[in-house]
């Protein structure tokens, strides 16, 4: 399922991010940093995070001048039971709100419905935003962390912030040239502190049926980089796709959950994972060295275990998907060969 795009750009991108992103390796790309609490002024984890989402969202209109009005279509999605902080988040926008949910998949999931939106012509522009919240989500999937239950060296740390992209059909820097939609994948896992393990086989289906349905080899990209699997998972894709496709992964190949944090340094385990962990790396640093022509070709690939803390309670196994977006840096004569002919005309 590889879709084609010819009229999706990225106008723009918002990052925001708490303490934790902030001491990591990238933190001179994010644009808004919280580096106190994790509260934000709000009463709760869960506000918090609505706050994060809002920021996003509000800061992305200002930065490019822009009204809700402007807006077509906001997409948005986050790891809260009933994607609760999108939802409210959502109540204070006077835009139409499509909520979705694909665990730390959602950014993917987010842009491939919106670039069919804007490449069927039946919006202008979007926003497609995602978040998560450490707190949050340690309580939801796994146990409150004033617990201070002891973790394996498998498990990640959820990634606090948000991120909001703005997607438009007038010709920017950086388009969507295609995407691909996984399938769920179940290998078997039930170990929730090992998502790496549980998620690599989606990302190996989704990237094989990229590369087959395009024609390419991993060459091609100047990355490719999965969502969050993690220390442990990216070791696990190299090898799946080297045994079942006969795909060599090389250096090329990254992981967001490796890159978000200094995992030497900082106790994030076997490194970062959330909706939002993929969404700061890609659409703060990747995005941004992007504009200055850095990387040309980048296929994101954002892996998501897509599980109910009930159904593992009930001794089920862990579904995964990943989608592929592929990014391309548009060259500058071709964003400006329509007002060149324009003028030719006028002249």
């Amino acid at each position: 399922m590889t879709t084609k795009y010819n009229n999706v750009f990225i106008e723009d991108a918002y990052t925001v991010c708490g303490n934790y992103e902030n001491d990591g390796p990238l933190s001179k790309y994010f644009d808004k940093k919280h580096k106190k609490d994790l509260y934000f002024g709000e009463k709760s984890w869960e506000k918090a995070e609505v706050h994060l989402l809002k920021e996003a969202n509000e800061n992305i209109l200002k930065k490019n001048k822009l009204k809700e009005q402007d807006i077509d279509l906001l997409i948005s999605g986050d790891l809260q039971n009933q994607i609760a902080a999108s939802d409210y988040m959502a109540r204070d926008f006077d835009i139409p709100f499509l909520g979705i949910f694909e665990a730390c998949s959602t950014s993917s999931e987010g842009l491939i419905i919106g670039s069919n939106f804007i490449e069927g012509k039946l919006c202008k522009r979007i926003l497609v935003s995602t978040s998560s919240h450490n707190m949050v989500s340690e309580k939801q999937f796994r146990n409150p962390t004033e617990y201070g239950t002891p973790k394996p060296k498998t498990a990640t740390f959820t990634a606090t912030g948000a991120v909001s992209i703005l997607l438009t059909n007038k010709k920017n820097k950086v388009k969507i040239e295609s995407s691909t939609i996984g399938k769920v994948v179940d290998m078997g896992t039930t170990d929730v502190n090992h998502m790496g393990a549980v998620m690599a086989p989606a990302a190996g289906d989704v990237i094989y049926n990229h590369l087959t349905d395009t024609k390419r080899d991993t060459s091609y990209y100047d990355l490719i980089l999965t969502g969050d699997l993690g220390v442990y998972g990216k070791e696990i894709l190299k090898d799946y796709m080297l045994t079942k496709y006969n795909i060599e992964l090389g250096d090329n190949y990254n992981d967001c959950g490796t890159m978000l944090y200094d995992i030497k340094r900082q106790p994030v385990f076997a490194g970062g994972s959330g909706p939002v962990c993929s969404g700061l790396v890609n659409f703060g640093y990747i995005y941004k060295e992007m504009l200055k022509d850095k990387f040309k070709r980048v296929l994101i690939v954002p892996t998501g275990a897509i599980f109910s803390p009930t159904f593992t309670f009930q001794k089920e196994s862990i579904p995964a998907i990943a989608n592929c977006v592929s990014l391309e840096v548009v060259e500058w004569w071709l964003i400006f060969m329509p007002f060149y002919f324009a003028a030719l005309y006028v002249w």
